[in-house]
C-alpha cells in the first residue's frame, strides 16, 4: 500500500462504512501520531472528538415511569444517524474507575434533523448500570457508545399490515418503529400502516410511553393498541389474538418481551406454520452456570496483562488493562469480538464450552480458564 492510500484510509472501529472527510482526517491524525494516542490532544479541543472511539454526551435524563427513564445522547464524531429502527447501541459509563457496559434498543427515529438519539432504560434490582442510568447519572456525562447494531428493524417500505406483541421494556425498539412510521408517513404525505400493537405491564403506572402510546391510538385510525395490565387481567393469553386481532395470522408481527413470552410466541407461531412471519428480539443472553476459574490473561498485540477472576469477561478484562479490543453488541450476538486465542483456554459463559489455543473466541462472553493469551 503506497503513503496516499495509506494515510487516506478512514479511523478504524468508528462507524463502519463512513468514509467521510472527517473520518478520514481522524484515521491520518491516529496513524500519524503513533505510538501517541491522537485522544491526548483531541480531548482537550472537545472530549465528543476521538480517532479510535465513539463518544456521546447525555444532554437529557426524562423519567418515563417510576422506574425507566428515557435518556437523551448527542453522539460525537463518526455515529451513523442512518441506523435502522428497532436496532440497539452499546453504552459505557465510567463509574468507581470501571467502565460498565450494556446494550440498548434506540428509541429514536433516524429521520431527524437535531443529531441526538434517544435509549430507553428500566432499573433493574441486578442491573448496576441500569439503576446508574435511571436515577444517577448528572446530564452533561460524556459516554462511550458502540455503533448501532442488529436484525430486528423495519424495513422502508414496511409491510402493509403490522402486529407488534410487547410487555415491558420490551416496547423501547417498537418506539423507534412507531416513531418512524409517523415521521415517514407525515414526510411524504401518506396514512401510516395499518398497525395492531398489544403491550402488556403490570400496572397502567407500569407502561413506558403511556401517553405517546395513547396518543398514537388517538391520532391514527390505522394503530390500535390494546394495553393489557396483567395485575388486573392477568398474563395476555396468544389465544386472545382472535380476538383482539383477527386477521393476525396475515400480518408480520415483531415481538420483544420476557423469555417465556417470546418462547411461547415462537411456538405458537411455529404451530400455525407462520414462522416465517414473525421477528423475535431477545433482550438477555442466558448464560451457563459454568464459568472459567479465572487466570492471567496476556494480550499480545498491546502488550498487557491483566489477572481476571472466572466471572470478568477477556473483553472487560482487556479494557480494564487499557488494551484496545474490538467490541460490538457486548451480548455475545454481533461476532464483533472475535479475536485468536494463542494459548491457554476460555470458557463460553452461555454454554460452558471450552476454547482452546488456535479457536477464535468472542470475548465478550468468555473468560478465562487458567492463564491465556489472545491476538488482541
Amino acid at each position: 500500500m503506497g503513503f496516499k492510500e495509506w494515510i487516506e484510509r478512514p479511523a478504524a472501529h468508528v462507524a463502519p462504512g463512513e468514509r467521510s472527510l472527517s473520518n478520514v482526517v481522524r484515521g491520518a491524525v491516529a496513524r500519524l501520531t503513533t505510538p501517541l494516542l491522537p485522544d491526548d490532544y483531541l480531548h482537550l479541543i472537545n472530549p465528543l472528538w476521538s480517532a479510535r472511539e465513539l463518544r456521546g454526551r447525555i444532554v437529557e435524563v426524562r423519567s418515563e415511569t417510576p422506574d425507566s427513564a428515557t435518556i437523551v445522547i448527542r453522539p460525537g464524531w463518526g455515529f451513523d444517524f442512518g441506523y435502522s429502527p428497532g436496532q440497539y447501541i452499546g453504552i459505557g459509563l465510567h463509574i468507581d474507575g470501571k467502565w460498565h457496559w450494556r446494550s440498548y434498543s434506540l428509541t429514536s427515529t433516524p429521520i431527524r434533523t437535531d443529531k441526538v438519539i434517544s435509549i430507553a432504560v428500566k432499573a433493574m434490582p441486578e442491573g448496576f448500570l441500569s439503576s446508574h442510568l435511571v436515577g444517577g447519572v448528572p446530564e452533561g456525562t460524556i459516554v462511550r457508545l458502540a455503533a448501532p447494531q442488529g436484525d430486528f428493524v423495519l424495513p422502508d417500505p414496511p409491510p402493509e399490515k403490522i402486529l407488534f406483541l410487547t410487555a415491558g421494556s420490551g416496547v423501547t425498539p417498537i418506539m423507534s418503529m412507531l416513531r418512524t412510521l409517523d415521521r415517514r408517513a407525515a414526510d411524504r404525505g401518506v396514512d401510516i400502516a395499518d398497525v395492531v400493537h398489544v403491550h402488556s405491564a403490570p400496572t397502567a403506572e407500569d407502561v413506558m410511553f403511556r401517553s405517546e402510546l395513547e396518543q398514537f391510538d388517538a391520532n391514527h385510525d390505522r394503530y390500535r393498541c390494546h394495553l393489557q395490565y396483567t395485575r388486573e387481567q392477568g398474563k395476555f393469553a396468544l389465544s386472545q389474538l382472535d380476538e383482539v386481532c383477527p386477521d393476525w395470522r396475515e400480518r408480520q408481527t415483531w415481538a420483544c418481551g420476557p423469555q417465556q413470552m417470546l418462547a411461547d410466541i415462537s411456538a405458537h407461531w411455529e404451530k400455525a406454520g407462520l414462522e416465517d412471519r414473525v421477528h423475535l428480539e431477545r433482550f438477555a443472553v442466558t448464560r451457563a452456570d459454568t464459568s472459567g476459574a479465572g487466570g492471567t490473561i496476556t494480550f499480545a498485540k498491546s502488550g498487557k496483562t491483566v489477572t481476571a477472576d472466572g466471572a470478568t469477561t477477556v473483553l472487560e478484562a482487556g479494557e480494564s488493562a487499557g488494551a484496545l479490543m474490538p467490541f460490538g453488541c457486548r451480548m455475545g450476538i454481533c461476532q464483533t469480538c472475535v479475536v485468536p486465542l494463542q494459548k491457554g483456554y476460555v470458557v463460553d459463559l452461555r454454554s460452558g464450552e471450552e476454547h482452546g489455543e488456535g479457536e477464535r473466541v468472542q470475548t465478550c462472553i468468555s473468560v478465562a480458564a487458567g492463564d491465556c493469551t489472545i491476538d488482541a
